[in-house]
């Protein structure tokens, strides 16, 4: 997969980005709801699975945002992905703990859902932590509580402070004034990307989800 390695000289985050990662290294959450009142009808009608279906709409907006896609290379360089895949926790009821499975992303929506069905009846049953090996860096990471929902997630990484990719994560949704919510919780690195870019991320979401055609 290309990566396109960014010149830090010459980038306009530049102050930033060393700001961030180096004088006063900082990452950020933010929780919010995403209105999903109009895919649960959808979902049901198509007689589909609920959570390959937002695993898709959220990495086809991941795709479409450079912010979203960066990474450092194996020699440490920063810089993004032409395209990035999920890597999402796959829960397992009988030891009550999970592993990490990844698919590839399509734009075409039912390639992906495919895609996720193959990688989940493949490697769906083992345990090993990472249940499906990882090929090549070009990830970003998803996780699930769909048991509870919540106004407020966050991830304490001892190592975040080098990390790029964002990390997001769904909780149980729930209805509130005739509307079906989604919690989601976005953690980022502040070097590459300021509340401006998850603000356009979210709108980007909830309009896609809103327009959203199977």
């Amino acid at each position: 997969m290309n990566f396109y390695k960014i010149d830090l000289e010459t980038w306009n985050r530049k102050d930033i980005f060393k700001l961030y990662s180096n004088d006063v290294p900082c990452t950020f959450s933010l929780t919010t709801n995403i209105d999903i009142s109009n895919l649960i009808p959808k979902i049901k009608e198509k007689n589909i699975k609920f959570f390959p279906v937002i695993l898709y709409i959220l990495s086809y907006i991941v795709n479409s945002q450079k912010e979203f896609k960066m990474n450092l290379d194996k020699d440490n360089n920063l810089g993004f992905y032409e395209k990035v895949n999920p890597s999402y926790t796959f829960f397992h009821k009988d030891s009550e703990s999970f592993s990490n499975l990844w698919t590839e992303f399509s734009e075409n929506f039912q390639e992906f859902y495919n895609n996720y069905l193959e990688d989940v009846k493949k490697y769906g049953d083992n345990k090993n932590f990472m249940g499906k090996p990882q090929i090549e860096n070009n990830i970003f990471n998803v996780s699930s509580i769909p048991w509870t929902t919540f106004t407020g997630f966050n991830l304490n990484l001892k190592n975040g402070y080098n990390y790029y990719p964002p990390i997001f994560t769904f909780g149980k949704y729930f209805s509130e004034n005739n509307k079906t919510l989604l919690p989601l919780s976005i953690q980022v690195h502040h070097g590459v990307c300021d509340g401006y870019h998850v603000a356009k991320f979210i709108n980007n979401l909830q309009e896609f989800i809103n327009n959203f055609k199977f």
